[in-house]
């Protein structure tokens, strides 16, 4: 079988039987058989078939079509024609095509051979197509010769534009970069075949993006081309980039892609203030680190190329305020270091500095990087509490201080401009026993009532200074008052002791050892004598032996104790301490008489078991408790039988009317009576009597309270201690009344224009009231018409 075609097929005998088509010089076929291809001559004589025969017996291959991709005709495609040296033209012989795309793609006419494409063909898409041919005889089906292979291949054309498939592109590049500084590269690529011509040659340009950018055009590398791009001035390029095909000659395909290029920021920018001056104003009673205000500093640069460092640098304020950095905003906040005073300084400047802690060398000639500001701080004037000094009080007193003693001087001030008065008083939650008292003006702290270490060693007060003119102003301090320790008590046993002894103990047997104990605390330590009380200096029976050691010894001086004789010995110990002034105290040991066993180990020491008849039974003792128990019923039903007789059965209800009815002549001093009452008394409390009178059930008059107070209890000529010896005094007496006597009095006498408030004498005055009502309320009120000169209605006095 051979084939034939059109150009394609010239160009294969080219490259596969070159020497046969020159030998020749005529039209050519070719018989593909078994993969071997036979050239065959028209129109000559048989020697000269033969010739060729016998010169060109040789074997070749030839098996492939070219056809152009992209045909756009209307009619099929011719490929190529298929010819069997048995077809004789007559149609007795089927050509018929299989494998890739037949039918479908490519078909055959079965009578002449002819091979054409029915479809559109694109290389991109399949560059060749394998196909097999056979030719078959029409009647039988039987194959007139082998099958044989051939391949289609699709010749390119230029039909394919250059794509940038990663496009659009996003690239930075710091600014003020040098020329020539690499951005990004951009690649584009042609679907044509790059084998064939120069339909996939791409060449790169820049249509968008000049003077700014440049491309290069083999390679599609973008670099800056143009020097000190600012960022701040612009930040964001769009560049169009262009790649052409066929090597950039007309006529070529052409495929573009956007590159957005940011500049990104580099510190070239030094920080600037606004303002190079700021007013700024604080209360003096801010608190510490409060905020006073904010600065800040503008750069024109982002991200840390911007961020700012504050700082003091000069002022007079350095070490009052302090400046901190905002790390979100890159602002400067004043705040307050230390307490202000309007009343010591009224106003500060700062001057504050602010730059850039991150530097770039290459810049450096753009700077400084840095800019400072002055900030004038006014301090304004606040109404403050007052103010103690010192800031806090520790005083030591001793606990037999007198009352009334002052122990320190409490002084605070107004710190403000105004200086008003000061009003002093003590919260009386941290002294609930009220043990001190504060002068109200000059802030004496004094003993209120008497101190004990043992008690309370230590107390905390806490004092308070109001304004007079402001009582919402209100300053505290605290107190702390240590009780020094004096040898205000004796010595006494440190728990009870009974001691025994036995009927068969020898002279100076130990029978206690005996220990004391001392509520005070000297500085030197605790140390006890002991010895024996006088009265029992000479004692027969026991002996005392003082250790040293803060113990003792009891003895015994003799032998031959009986319980018969006296079974309970009560024995008298002087106990001293080593203060001053020394204290002693005297302390009974109780001594039992015992019997013991050959061992000294105690068996009885009941004195009854040798006294008591043994045959006394338990119905004797029932009888004794039961007269005891008559007995006793007996007593209390006596007591209360006289308690009956002391009440009376009737009460004359008119009887007890005028015990109702108080008299009192004693009016209220005012400022011209110098009559109802004796300063003196006050100024010279020696008079006071020492007897405390028993309270009676009724009083004429209220007796003075300086009658009840003992001379101990007065320790100087002040007054003002003297009330308060007298309070503690009505404070602590079981007897004095059990309520608070207050009388005040107003402006009263003949300087007054009210003159007396007292009704004493209104009975004096020529009145028109009428008391005539009484009588109409009954004989319960009878007596008190009869002294207001009421009568009846008959005219009588009642």
């Amino acid at each position: 079988m051979w084939t034939s075609g059109r150009m394609s097929n010239a160009k294969n005998l080219f490259g596969l039987g070159i020497s046969l088509y020159f030998w020749g010089l005529m039209d050519l076929t070719t018989t593909v058989l078994s993969g071997s291809a036979r050239p065959l001559t028209e129109g000559r004589e048989d020697n000269l078939s033969d010739k060729l025969h016998q010169r060109m017996k040789r074997s070749w291959v030839w098996n492939q079509f070219f056809v152009l991709e992209e045909y756009t005709g209307t009619d099929p495609l011719y490929v190529g024609k298929l010819h069997s040296d048995m077809d004789r033209g007559d149609g007795s012989i089927k050509y018929i095509l299989s494998g890739e795309g037949a039918g479908i793609v490519f078909t055959i006419d079965d009578t002449t051979g002819d091979i054409h494409a029915i479809q559109r063909l694109d290389r991109e898409e399949r560059s060749q197509y394998t196909l097999r041919a056979q030719a078959l005889d029409r009647r039988t089906g039987r194959p007139m010769e082998p099958e044989s292979e051939f391949i289609i291949k699709i010749q390119d054309i230029n039909d394919n534009e250059p794509k940038f498939l990663d496009g659009p592109y996003v690239a930075s590049v710091p600014e003020m970069s040098p020329v020539g500084t690499s951005v990004i590269q951009v690649t584009a690529t042609d679907a044509d075949d790059p084998t064939y011509g120069n339909s996939a040659r791409v060449v790169y340009s820049i249509l968008q993006g000049q003077p700014y950018f440049s491309v290069d055009s083999r390679t599609g590398l973008i670099r800056t081309a143009l020097m000190n791009m600012d960022r701040e001035a612009k930040e964001y390029y769009e560049v169009i980039i262009q790649a052409k095909d066929m090597g950039g000659q007309l006529g070529g395909l052409a495929g573009t892609t956007t590159v957005n290029i940011t500049l990104s920021d580099v510190n070239d920018n030094p920080p600037r203030f606004p303002q190079k001056h700021y007013q700024m104003s604080v209360l003096e009673s801010a608190p510490v680190s409060s905020t006073v205000g904010r600065v800040v500093a503008k750069d024109l640069d982002e991200g840390i190329n911007a961020e700012m460092k504050y700082s003091l640098v000069d002022g007079d304020g350095l070490d009052v305020f302090d400046i901190n950095t905002d790390p979100n905003y890159q602002v400067g906040i004043i705040t307050v270091r230390k307490p202000l005073s309007f009343e010591s300084k009224k106003s500060y400047t700062l001057k504050v500095e602010g730059a850039n802690p991150h530097l770039e060398m290459r810049f450096l000639n753009l700077g400084p990087f840095r800019d400072t500001t002055t900030v004038h701080i006014s301090v304004e004037d606040v109404d403050e509490p007052p103010v103690f000094e010192p800031s806090m009080y520790f005083v030591e007193v001793p606990e037999d201080v007198d009352i009334g003693t002052t122990i320190q001087i409490i002084s605070a001030k107004d710190p403000d401009v105004t200086n008003n008065s000061i009003r002093y008083s003590i919260d009386r939650s941290s002294d609930p026993g009220r043990f001190f008292y504060v002068d109200i003006t000059s802030g004496a702290l004094m003993t209120a009532r008497p101190l004990d270490r043992e008690d309370i060693s230590w107390h905390n007060i806490t004092v308070l200074a109001m304004e007079l003119n402001n009582p919402s102003q209100v300053g505290s301090v605290s107190v702390t008052v240590k009780v020094l320790d004096v040898n205000d008590n004796a010595p006494e046993f440190a728990r009870f002791y009974e001691a025994f002894v036995c009927e068969n103990a020898k002279a100076g047997q130990l029978i206690q050892t005996v220990s004391a104990i001392d509520r005070d605390d000297p500085q030197e330590g605790q140390h006890f004598y002991y010895s024996l009380a006088p009265e029992a200096a000479n004692n027969p029976n026991f002996t005392l032996r003082d250790n040293q050691d803060n113990t003792a010894w009891i003895l015994t001086r003799r032998s031959g104790f009986r319980q018969h004789e006296q079974n309970t010995f009560y024995l008298p110990i002087l106990i001293s301490d080593n203060g001053r002034p020394v204290l002693s105290s005297t302390c009974t040991l109780t001594v039992h008489v015992c019997s013991c066993d050959d061992e000294g180990m105690v068996m009885s020491c009941n004195a009854e078991a040798y006294v008591l008849p043994v045959s006394l039974s338990r119905g004797a003792l029932i009888a004794i408790l039961a007269c005891i128990f008559v007995l006793l019923v007996l007593v209390l039903l006596i007591l209360s039988m006289r308690r009956q007789r002391k009440q009376p059965y009737i009460i004359d209800e008119e009887e007890n009317i005028h015990e109702n009815i108080v008299r009192y002549d004693d009016e209220g001093g005012g400022e011209e009576d110098t009559e109802a009452f004796d300063i003196a008394a006050m100024w010279n409390p020696r008079e006071a009597q020492l007897v405390v009178k028993n309270r009676q059930d009724m009083l004429p008059e209220i007796e003075s309270l300086s009658r009840y107070v003992p001379q101990a209890c007065v320790m100087d000529n002040n007054v003002h201690n003297y009330v308060l010896a007298k309070l503690y005094e009505a404070d602590m007496d079981l007897w004095a009344p059990p309520f608070d006597s207050l009388q005040t009095y107003m402006f009263e006498g003949n300087g007054s224009v009210a003159e007396s408030l007292s009704s004493l004498q209104s009975v004096t005055t020529d009145s028109d009231q009428s008391y005539d009502y009484l009588t109409d309320w009954g004989p319960r009120f009878k007596k008190l018409a009869e002294m207001y000169g009421a009568t009846d209605s008959s005219g009588a006095l009642w």
